[in-house]
């Protein structure tokens, strides 16, 4: 679902409520005081009840006779949801956590813009291809962070259109999420590698029509965001399969 409009009581209600929830203050199974959260948040009864939708929308909340509304557990979670994401990335950004959540969401373009950017080889028109060719432009201009994430965005957002697959289209909410986050981690640090030659050869192949090329380009690419992370916050520690750190000796590594 699309993000909901921020601005206003309603938005403000939606977002203390969430972070609540993501901060474990109200934590899983928790059943919701309406009346202290209403006194707490300076907001009418109705208004509460309308925040509470949204979030019961992305599958933190539910209603239950005799019961009332309480937290359901994370795995019920729409973790995609764009604003779920943004979510917790703000949550991270307060409490310190580390870069777990976009390492998760590195793996998931790994999945999905290699495939994506064949199709848009096999698809493009060539009013993708001027999109494509004016994000980059703007990635090679000097500017501000701000103006590199922003390029950068247009650029894979321009990608995903030219896949021409409506829900491959809709994947540019959770990228975004990620992509924008990791932007302003990277191009915020001094000696940021240049983004335009790897960007260059995805658009080169796809141009070309190229899928092969276009996949590997992509890869490489996405090699690049790996270190890029890597530099700015440091290498993953390597982990079990359970997803704590990996011990060697009965010490972690």
């Amino acid at each position: 679902m699309r993000p909901y409009a921020r601005r206003g009581v309603h938005g403000q209600t939606v977002e203390a409520l969430a972070h609540r929830v993501l901060s474990g203050d109200i934590p899983e199974g928790a059943t919701l005081d309406m009346a202290a959260l209403q006194s707490e948040l300076d907001v009418s009864l109705t208004a509460l009840r309308e925040a509470l939708k949204v979030l019961a929308a992305k599958g933190m909340v539910d209603a239950r006779q005799k019961r009332g509304t309480f937290v359901r557990p994370r795995s019920d979670w729409n973790l995609l949801d764009a604003d779920m994401l943004r979510w917790q990335f703000s949550e991270s950004g307060a409490t310190g956590a580390d870069t777990a959540l976009l390492r998760n969401l590195g793996e998931v373009r790994g999945i999905i813009e290699p495939a994506a950017v064949r199709l848009a080889a096999d698809r493009r028109t060539d009013a993708d291809l001027e999109a494509l060719e004016a994000a980059l432009t703007a990635m090679g201009q000097q500017g501000g962070a701000s103006d590199a994430v922003e390029a950068d965005l247009a650029f894979h957002r321009a990608l995903l259109a030219a896949t021409h697959n409506e829900l491959l289209e809709r994947m540019e909410m959770v990228i975004e999420s990620g992509l924008a986050q990791r932007d302003q981690l990277v191009h915020s640090a001094p000696h940021s590698e240049d983004p335009v030659p790897s960007h260059r050869a995805v658009l080169d192949a796809v141009r070309d029509r190229d899928a092969d090329a276009a996949e590997h380009a992509m890869r490489a690419l996405l090699d690049q965001a790996t270190r890029d992370l890597d530099r700015v916050s440091g290498p993953q520690e390597p982990q079990d399969a359970d997803g704590s750190p990996k011990t060697k000796g009965g010490q972690a590594q």
